[in-house]
Parts: C-alpha cells; structure tokens; sequence
C-alpha cells in the first residue's frame, strides 16, 4: 500500500468519519429473523441516557468533517426521548437521518421527521408481497404498517430509501423488491448482503453462493447503468461491487466517474473504521454494527478521540493487516473485502472474504 493511501486514511482519520451509525436503542417491536442486535421488545436498564447522548452529539458536532448521524436501532422511535435527541441534533445542524421499519411512522411522526431538519428516511423491505415480509420479519401485518408509514413519510416531502437485505430466500425476488421501490416513489435502493451476526447465526446456510453474489451484484451495475442519476443505487456489506463495478465499466470502455456512477465512485467496498463507525446503544464504538469489536466506549472517551486514535481503528484503515487472497488483491484499496464477514466466518475480521468468487491476477 502507497504512503499517499495511509496519507489518505490518516487524513480522514483526523477529519472524523462520513456516516455514523448510532444504534438509539437495541429495543424493537419486530423479531426479525436476520437481526445483528437480537433485538428483543424490551429497553436495556443500561442504554445510553438522553444527556450521554447529547454529549455524543456535542463531539460528533464539532467534528471538521460534517458527517451524516444515522439514527437507528432496533426500532429508533421507540425511544422516549427520541425527539427531544432529533430536536437536540437538529439544533446543532447535525445531518440527520433515520433508519426505521415504518411501522410507528403516523402522520403526526412523520411530520415532526420533516420539521427537525431529517434528510432521508430509510425503510427496510424483504419482499415484495406482504406474508414474505411478515414472514421475515416475524410479525403478522409489518408489511402493512410499513407501506403505511411510507406514505405518511412521502406525505411529509420526506425523501426515503428502500433497504433490502438479500438471503436465499428473497434471492429469486430481488427485481420485484426493486421494481416495488420504484413505484413507491423511493429516492435510493441499498442492498444489503446477509452478514450471520447476531440473530443471522441462526441463518447459517440462508447465505447466497459467491457465484450468486456475483450474478446479483452484476445485475445490480445493469440497474444503476440504466437508472443514471434518477435513482441511488448502492450495495452495502457487498464490498466486490467496486471491483464489479470497475470491471464492468473497463469491459464497456466507460471511465469510473462521480458523473457515470453517482456517489458510489467516492467511496469504497468496507468502511468499517475508514469513512463509517457504528456506536451501540451502550456507548461501544465498532467499525460496523456487524462486527462486534470494540475500539472503545463514548462513556469513557469522546467519539471523535476513538474513531482517529483507537489502535483497532489504525488497524483498520492499515490495509497491509489484511490476509489471504483479499491481502493480495489488486482491488484491495477499492473494495477490502467485508471485514464483518470473515470475523463470523474465521473469527479474524483480517481474514479474506468468504463469499468472493474472484481469483487475484497477483
């Protein structure tokens, strides 16, 4: 690796990360089958408090690199004090955005979303039709409560984006879920590829082939080719898709620019410690909500000092740490393989990736 490239990381080490998942609570009124938090319906006696978190927002507000807070869960909403936290955020112009399953989004919430300042609502949906999602989502009718509550963001002048997490079980219903999110109105589609972390344990086997994450993730570049700037498309926890995507553009003689593939050209496959951090409800800050490796905990030192200074983190963006097939990779700065995946698969997040069917030419 180049001394521009941990030039490169150092910098951004130091301006503090793009996107920072805060898991609001682990508390959800759902049971879905692939949940990384096995979340139960009940708050944990010791989740952050409102002032833990608004010192979080404190430090995170003051960061050189304004990044985007993504408010999530479990269930966010379920939080008491949620809006008073959206309201604190809002105040200190934090970027804002929440994840939610839609289900508790009446008009009324949807509205307060709206008026404290949130710039994308992201709404998860498995399938297309609604038992395969309830079946998903254990929970009769959650199909239902979300289309609702999609409406009443839409209604709101709120943007929203569709997220898919792909298994063996939707696999085969991929374009449906995506043609679904078109006709919804929805701003972006992010796929995500199943990690079995988490309640996913139990899903060991529901995994897609790498021949069929490649098939999908190709399928994937047709769509975003043909959608251009009218819809964002990104692949998350899929990280060969910088490397399909550099391929595929190669093959057809077009140039990898921000014109030609939107946001996805300025930034990489895993962004675990390197443009993206994960903070639990407990405080804990990871390099991703499906790696559970702590770098440290807000409760005893501000996030800003954990995500530039934590050694994990160094180690992180320090790609020469990485092993295998992934280590040797000519792809190895775009893409990283998925850092999550190969700690479930080998129980060390430096391993290579288990689901890439791509052999280095090194």
């Amino acid at each position: 690796m180049t001394n521009a490239h941990n030039e490169t990381r150092r910098d951004s080490a130091v301006a503090g990360p793009r996107l920072i998942a805060f898991e609001m609570t682990a508390a959800c009124n759902l049971k879905c089958v692939h949940c990384r938090a096995c979340s139960l319906e009940q708050r944990a006696a010791d989740e952050l408090s409102t002032d833990e978190c608004m010192k979080f927002f404190d430090d995170i507000a003051a960061l050189p690199q304004k990044p985007v807070l993504i408010m999530t869960g479990g269930e966010p909403l379920i939080r008491p004090d949620f809006f008073e936290l959206l309201e604190y955020a809002n105040r200190l112009q934090i970027n804002k955005a929440v994840a939610t399953n839609a289900t508790m989004l009446d008009e009324k919430t949807a509205n307060k979303l709206a008026k404290n300042g949130v710039t994308m609502v992201s709404v998860s949906l498995d399938e297309a039709d609604p038992k395969g999602h309830d079946d998903f989502r254990k929970v009769d009718g959650a199909f239902k409560m979300s289309m609702s509550g999609i409406e009443n963001i839409k209604a709101a002048g709120l943007k929203f984006q569709i997220n898919t997490t792909i298994t063996r079980k939707n696999y085969s219903n991929v374009a449906q879920i995506y043609d679904m999110a078109l006709k919804l109105g929805a701003g972006a589609v992010h796929i995500f590829l199943l990690v079995p972390t988490g309640r996913a344990e139990n899903m060991k086997g529901e995994e897609i082939t790498p021949g069929e994450y490649e098939k999908v993730l190709n399928w994937f570049y047709d769509k975003k080719r043909e959608a251009g700037d009218k819809i964002n498309l990104k692949a998350t926890c899929a990280p060969h898709y910088y490397r399909i995507m550099r391929q595929r553009a190669k093959a057809d003689g077009i140039a990898v620019t921000e014109q030609n593939f939107g946001h996805d050209v300025r930034t990489r496959g895993c962004l675990a410690g390197c443009g993206f951090a994960f903070v639990s409800s407990r405080g804990l800050v990871q390099g991703c909500g499906y790696m559970p490796i702590s770098a440290g905990n807000i409760r005893q030192e501000p996030f800003s000092k954990i995500y530039a200074e934590s050694d994990f983190f160094k180690k992180l963006r320090d790609f020469s740490n990485i092993k295998g097939k992934c280590g040797s990779c000519e792809y190895l700065a775009v893409c990283g393989g998925c850092r999550a995946r190969a700690l479930a698969e080998s129980g060390d997040c430096f391993g290579e990736e288990p689901y890439c069917n791509y052999t280095p030419k090194k």
